[in-house]
């Protein structure tokens, strides 16, 4: 992977957004973070930054102004980004939910855990799309901090 990785991450909490880039502090040695708020602050950004987009958005489902879905749905509609690997990031996991958001083109499904945990899930996550850098088959998008 491009050294440093340009990270986006979607967020409206503050504190999830804080423990992400802590995480991310001690599992990458260099790396460029970028939050959005709210999906509205989202898809303004990549739009702006369409010629240079992240390596890798990490997306959370229930932001305020557009939610995670109908941000997922813009950027595969987008030819400029709907090669972003997006990984969705929410606090629970549902089959249902994490089949929609699969047949829509995310890369990998997290669910927000402790920052151990979130530690191991990044790590295992940004190798992953390093190594494959496409969509993994349906039972490997799920990705558990075992």
């Amino acid at each position: 992977m491009k050294i440093p990785i340009n990270i986006l991450l979607a967020d409206d909490d503050s504190d999830d957004r804080f423990f992400f880039s802590l995480a991310l502090k001690e599992v990458l040695s260099s790396f460029q973070l970028n939050t959005a708020v709210d999906g509205e602050e989202l898809m303004n950004y990549l739009i702006k930054n369409s010629e240079t987009p992240p390596d890798v958005l990490f997306l959370d489902l229930n932001m305020p102004k557009k939610n995670g879905s109908e941000c997922l749905a813009e950027i595969k509609r987008n030819s400029k980004l709907k090669n972003i690997p997006v990984v969705i990031y929410s606090t629970s996991v549902q089959k249902d939910t994490a089949d929609v958001f699969y047949k829509s083109g995310a890369f990998y499904y997290v669910r927000k855990c402790e920052f151990e945990e979130l530690k191991r899930v990044l790590k295992q996550v940004l190798f992953l799309i390093e190594t494959q850098n496409e969509q993994p088959e349906r039972k490997n998008f799920i990705v558990n901090p075992d």
